[in-house]
């Protein structure tokens, strides 16, 4: 095997007439050869892919021979046997001489085997079921006799004399009941309750209503009437006492307190939520303003960004590495900071993907683009990524914008909600390597949908910052929450002031009409 070289110095003599009009488009000579490697690497990638189809379609022509020969011997095979099925199936199932019809016409013909069979044990006559029916239920056995009706000692006459004693039996026991002669029979017996249970009513009754009379008097203390007034004024009074707040006890008072208690715990909850939100805010502007005056802040910026990007799903399996401190392929040149290269398992195996990050205000986005073409071609990357600072970024620039090969987008390491459009520029740029690797009309398709995702994801961040503009004001709102609060408990203060003032004015009213 020949070792691969690193370098391979390769002089041409180009006459083709298209590939030299299209090198002299390129007036700087290392422009030019780069276009020029690129498109021999195009080449090379062709032509090996092309081999490929080659060794593919030998394969297919193989695979179609042996096919072909398998075709034939299983034909011949199916043949053979289908030969040998339908001998097999003559010898036995032949109408004129075949095994299986002489053996079920010896078994079910005229005088056949079955035949005799059923004559010998169910025949008319001398059959062994004839003899065994005329010996149990015949016209002489000892069945019939007994149940015949002319036998004195049959079932019949049995039964009719047992019926026919029964029913005397019941009938006399019956009238013996209704007897008025009988003194101890049913009738006699309920005449003689009758009498006696009018007797107890009639005198039951005038107790009874002497009794309720007594107890609708007022005379009497302890009458129900007497017992219900006591009760209605004892329960009239302690609902008086109930709602009084000169009671300390009764269950306005006790109310009032609950209220008093819950309205200085939630004030009290918002001064320490406010003296909280004070506090991590002044810490934060505290970090903000440190991080300004720190003289390494960009260079915290890059390194915070290649972290974040070795962590990110999306990224799982292909190399980040950061080469913001190394030389690439120009001289003395060190523009592209971070550099992605998909693995193998990609689609586009071998892209490369720069990222260039800022946190300087002096950049636009026509700078931006600019040194994104410089790092590409420092990098040798097809795709570049520039990551504004969205503390020092100017405000014209938009959160995810892609021109060509070329993607902006705003990140803030300090504030997730930036994170999503990181993202979604990562995933851009992993969707145009796949569109170079494989130039063909259905990758051309799935880009026209990437790209209507890609503003569809653009108004869902304009959205987002509505969102975070709406929660700023929601945490500067604070203070107006806690005097809502305030004026809630004086507006509960006066409302009770009313209620006890009617409660009194109702209280004066009872005792009056008692």
């Amino acid at each position: 095997m020949v070792a691969q070289a690193e370098t391979l110095r390769l002089v041409l003599e180009i006459r083709d007439r298209e590939v030299i009009e299209e090198l002299s488009k390129f007036s700087d000579e290392a422009e030019r050869q780069a276009f020029a490697l690129a498109a021999l690497r195009i080449g090379i990638l062709a032509l090996r892919q092309a081999r490929g189809d080659l060794d593919k379609q030998t394969i297919r022509e193989e695979a179609d021979r042996l096919l072909e020969n398998l075709r034939s011997c299983l034909s011949s095979h199916q043949q053979l046997l289908s030969e040998q099925l339908e001998s097999a199936l003559r010898h036995y199932f032949d109408p004129r001489d075949g095994q299986f019809p002489q053996r079920v016409e010896r078994l079910i013909g005229q005088n056949g085997e079955l035949e005799q069979f059923l004559r010998r044990y169910i025949g008319q006559q001398d059959s062994e079921l004839a003899k065994t029916l005329a010996a149990h239920v015949g016209e002489n056995s000892r069945l019939m006799q007994y149940l015949s009706p002319q036998q004195r000692e049959g079932l019949l006459a049995h039964l009719q004399k047992l019926v026919e004693d029964k029913l005397r039996e019941q009938r006399e026991h019956v009238l013996q009941q209704f007897s008025l002669d009988n003194q101890d029979g049913a009738l006699s017996r309920f005449l003689r309750q009758l009498k006696e249970h009018q007797q107890q009513v009639a005198g039951d009754l005038q107790t009874k209503i002497a009794t309720v009379v007594e107890e609708f008097s007022l005379d009497r203390e302890d009458s129900a009437l007497s017992r219900l007034v006591r009760n209605v004024q004892d329960a009239q009074n302690k609902i008086i006492s109930e709602f009084s707040l000169d009671n300390d006890n009764s269950a306005l008072s006790r109310l009032r307190k609950e209220l008093i208690s819950t309205l200085e715990k939630i004030r009290d909850s918002q001064q320490a939520f406010q003296q909280e939100v004070k506090k991590e805010l002044a810490a934060l502007q505290a970090r903000k303003e440190e991080m300004q005056r720190s003289v390494r802040h960009g260079l915290q910026f890059e390194q915070a960004l290649y972290q974040h990007l070795r962590n990110e799903p999306t990224l799982f399996g292909h190399l980040v590495e950061f080469v913001g401190d190394k030389v690439g392929k120009s001289p003395r040149s060190k523009v592209g900071d971070i550099v992605i290269q998909l693995n193998n398992d990609s689609a586009a195996a071998g892209a490369r993907i720069v990222i260039e990050a800022k946190e300087q205000q002096s950049y636009t986005e026509r700078q931006a683009l600019e040194e994104l073409a410089q790092a590409r071609q420092n990098r040798e990357a097809q795709i570049g990524i520039f990551v504004f600072s969205r503390k020092t970024a100017p405000k014209d620039i938009r959160p995810l914008f892609r021109q060509e090969n070329d993607i902006l987008t705003l990140w803030d390491p300090e504030d997730p909600s930036t994170d999503i459009y990181l993202q979604g520029a990562v995933l851009v740029a992993l969707a145009l390597c796949v569109r170079a690797a494989k130039q063909s009309t259905l990758a051309s398709a799935d880009i026209e949908v990437l790209e209507n995702a890609l503003r569809q994801l653009e108004k869902s961040l304009t959205g987002l910052e509505k969102i975070e503009k709406c929660a700023t004001t929601i945490r500067n709102q604070a203070d107006e929450v806690h005097k809502e609060a305030t004026k809630c408990r004086k507006e509960l203060e006066n409302q009770l002031d009313a209620l006890r003032h009617s409660l009194e004015s109702l209280r004066h009213l009872f005792q009056r009409g008692n």
